[in-house]
């Protein structure tokens, strides 16, 4: 596969070969649960290291609420809104969100969709985010709709990587 000799070659990786195996290693798992998490994580450590951006330090997060559970992941999210480089990324709110909805806290769950929607501009994004709001004040203080409404979908948060 080009994207493993690409990757042999350090001297020679290029952010756009990792990113291409992030891609591969999405499209290739049947489920959710089938992708190779540990592995993603790892190369969005090396992506982290080859071209650090706000929104590559997201995915990693999202990818190691997979691997090290959403607490994890909701420091990782709440360092990189502290930096205060991504207040108007909606996909950061997107994404503190669903592992806020993995951890139980529904309300501070809604506040976060709701902060999305905020930001967000393309209306799938709005749609997906007020379904997301709207099943949280459906729940009146349960997880458990939402929680697997979230676990049902392929593992990533509205067009995180």
């Amino acid at each position: 596969m080009l994207v493993e000799r690409s990757l042999k070659r350090p001297e020679r990786t290029s952010r756009y070969a990792v990113e291409a195996a992030v891609a591969a290693l999405h499209a290739s798992a049947a489920t959710k649960d089938a992708t190779d998490w540990p592995q993603i994580v790892g190369l969005y450590e090396v992506l982290l290291r080859l071209h650090p951006t706000p929104v590559i330090e997201l995915n990693h997060a999202v990818a190691v609420s997979m691997v090290d559970g959403p607490e994890r992941a909701l420091d990782l999210i709440d360092s990189l809104a502290a930096r205060g480089t991504t207040t108007q990324y909606h996909l950061l709110y997107a994404a503190r969100g669903h592992v806020l909805v993995r951890i139980g806290r529904n309300g501070e769950a809604r506040d976060a969709f709701r902060a999305a929607l905020l930001s967000a501009k393309l209306e799938p994004e709005r749609q997906l985010l007020t379904t997301r709001i709207s099943q949280l004040k459906d729940l009146n203080g349960s997880n458990a709709s939402m929680s697997a409404t979230v676990r049902g979908r392929r593992g990533r948060v509205s067009g995180a990587s």
